[in-house]
């Protein structure tokens, strides 16, 4: 099954002038955990709830909030956000995406498109998701058609 059947497409973006109140009022509202960092369809980044609360107080909402830790909400960001993303092409296999979920610290996946432009989030709630519904169906996790690196012939061992 491709990527593009199981990733979420109605994706909240925010742009690197953005500041962190709005990204801490999306995650809020929304009880997600990641925010792409766009320019129109470009992916410029990404930010995490973890990242956000790297960068918050531990006294944000609560009655011992003093202006300072307020002063955080107005950083930009551009400060915070993730350069350095690991994404995936919409038209690749969940398979991959399980590799890469599990070969790095990552818990979602920016997809774009093979002009490199972001079409949607693949999260790992979104592979589990898929595998209730498919209930143990083999057909999640196989390619529909085998990548070309994948290709190899091997040699005929009673040639050799």
């Amino acid at each position: 099954m491709k990527v593009s059947k199981i990733m979420t497409t109605n994706v909240v973006t925010v742009g690197l002038d953005d500041n962190l109140g709005k990204v801490y009022q999306i995650f809020e509202k929304h009880r997600f955990h990641h925010v792409l960092v766009v320019s129109g369809k470009t992916l410029l980044g990404i930010i995490s709830d973890r990242d956000l609360l790297k960068h918050l107080s531990p006294r944000i909402g609560t009655p011992m909030a003093n202006q300072h830790d307020q002063a955080a909400f107005r950083r930009k960001v551009s400060q915070i956000m993730s350069r350095e993303l690991i994404v995936i092409l919409e038209n690749e296999s969940v398979l991959q995406a399980v590799r890469l979920f599990n070969r790095h610290r990552i818990s979602c996946l920016p997809v774009v498109n093979a002009e490199r432009q972001w079409v949607g989030i693949l999260s790992w709630r979104d592979v589990f998701r898929q595998i209730e519904k498919v209930k143990g169906s083999p057909t999640l996790l196989i390619p529909e058609k085998p990548a070309k690196q994948q290709e190899v012939q091997l040699a005929d061992p009673d040639k050799i």
